[in-house]
């Protein structure tokens, strides 16, 4: 058996599995990350491992796509929702036992959830949702991600998991769960956080950790900014060599918001008033406590904000991606919708994704998103924007409704907009943030970031100029 074939023990009855680990071209292959040939776990792991993700706030950094929705619920990729991602991530790595915390705005996150990740009647695996809500021993809306976990902890006691995954349902990245929990076993850390090393320029956007080639975090600093800080939380010259890399480089780990807690460690983090894992919880843990880096060197995008989200999404189209939905070893699961393959009829397409049950006709779409149900007119020219599509066909319309069709209209000139679903972009329309402040508000647009955004249901008139 040659060195590139790795033995993995099964996470359900001691199988083994034969993995092989073939070089991709995708750049966000795992042989970029220490963690590709992943270590036999202890039998069970996976099965004493619950995961539970985070729904989010309010979402007002993504708004106006969060104005009728949660953030994990923002589509992605065209035909997928931000939520998939660490769902998927967990799937991939065996872990079958996951909660989603919901609040705000949560209808459509609920549907997309139940609608997409169904198991067989003899399994243990769940997808649940654990929704905000009112109890004797309290009636407050989530504080902040430990309040969110402290409200819900009886529940993740009902089984006997020892240990406790902690993810964001924000970001874009693609991570076997796994080599983070047979590090924060080998090392006997009491928690395990996903740090990510990064560049001076985006320390201020993050938490930083400090920490030995051991591992052990020894600091931590929220967003620092000054600069004998900034050269005590730089990564040391042994910790650089011991994960490949450049010695003389210039980097920083930055907290990832993934964390990996023991069952008893957990439930004494929680006993106290702290709100948040990496505010308070992390900072606090790390005087008494074992804590231990994941340095992870893979692709990661925070997808918090309309720029990140948007370039995030446009970046998918590049001839080979830093992040591909194409790796079909750790393949990202959605809703199956079974909707007919997409018809285009004359157009021009360059660097484009057209997602399932979309008509295009004689249009041209050059670095483009193109989601499920669009309707593209004939003469539309499309740059640099993401279309989301629809949540239905429309059949039977009547000409007399008053309102242009779901969809883009003929002659429209559309660049740099993201343009939500099942809106009505009528005939002749042009829509770019050109010549325009980078943050403003219309009754039925938005500018953010130096983005166009048409909201959700927006109807845009026939010859409107945006």
């Amino acid at each position: 058996m040659s060195d590139a074939k790795k033995l993995l023990e099964s996470a359900d009855a001691g199988l083994l599995i034969i993995v092989e680990m073939q070089t991709r071209p995708q750049g966000d292959s795992l042989l970029k990350n220490p963690s590709a040939a992943i270590p036999a776990l202890p039998p069970g792991t996976t099965q004493q491992t619950l995961a539970i993700i985070m729904g989010g706030g309010a979402g007002t950094r993504l708004f106006p796509l969060t104005k009728d929705r949660a953030k994990p619920a923002v589509p992605l990729g065209g035909k997928y929702r931000i939520v998939d991602i660490p769902i998927s991530n967990c799937l991939n790595s065996g872990l079958r036992s996951i909660y989603v915390l919901t609040q705000f705005n949560s209808m459509s996150l609920h549907r997309h959830i139940q609608a997409s990740y169904k198991f067989d009647n003899f399994s243990r695996s769940f997808v649940d949702i654990l929704a905000a809500q009112q109890t004797p021993a309290g009636s407050q809306w989530y504080q902040g991600t430990a309040d969110a976990v402290r409200q819900n902890l009886r529940y993740f006691l009902e089984r006997p998991f020892d240990y406790y995954l902690i993810l964001s349902g924000d970001q874009l990245y693609r991570m076997d769960f796994r080599a983070l929990l047979h590090q924060h076993i080998r090392s006997g850390a009491d928690i395990t956080l996903a740090t990510k090393p990064v560049h001076r320029h985006q320390v201020s956007e993050f938490g930083v950790m400090r920490s030995g080639v051991d591992r052990r975090i020894t600091r931590f600093v929220e967003k620092p900014t000054e600069e004998a800080v900034l050269h005590e939380m730089r990564i040391s010259r042994e910790l650089l060599g011991a994960i490949g890399t450049d010695e003389e480089a210039e980097l920083y780990q930055a907290s990832m918001g993934i964390y990996v807690f023991n069952r008893k460690v957990l439930i004494e983090c929680l006993e106290n008033d702290l709100v948040d894992f990496g505010k308070d919880v992390i900072p606090h843990s790390i005087k008494d406590r074992h804590v231990s880096a994941f340095i992870y060197q893979g692709y990661w995008e925070d997808i918090g904000t309309i720029r990140a989200f948007y370039e995030a999404n446009l970046d998918l189209t590049d001839l080979v991606p830093e992040y591909s939905f194409f790796n079909t070893e750790a393949p990202i699961y959605t809703h199956p919708r079974f909707l007919p393959g997409s018809k285009v009829n004359g157009a021009t397409l360059r660097q484009a994704i057209i997602s399932d049950g979309c008509i295009i006709s004689d249009a041209h779409l050059e670095r483009c998103v193109v989601g499920i149900r669009s309707i593209i007119q004939s003469g539309a020219t499309i740059r640099n924007s993401i279309v989301m599509g629809a949540d239905y066909f429309e059949q039977d319309r009547s000409a007399n409704s008053g309102q242009p069709p779901i969809g883009i209209g003929r002659n429209c000139v559309i660049d740099r907009t993201i343009i939500d679903k099942n809106a009505r972009i009528a005939d002749g329309a042009v829509i770019t943030p050109e010549g325009k402040p980078a943050n403003y508000d219309a009754d039925n647009y938005f500018i953010r970031d130096g983005l166009v955004v048409i909201p959700k249901n927006a109807v845009i008139p026939t010859g409107f100029w945006i």
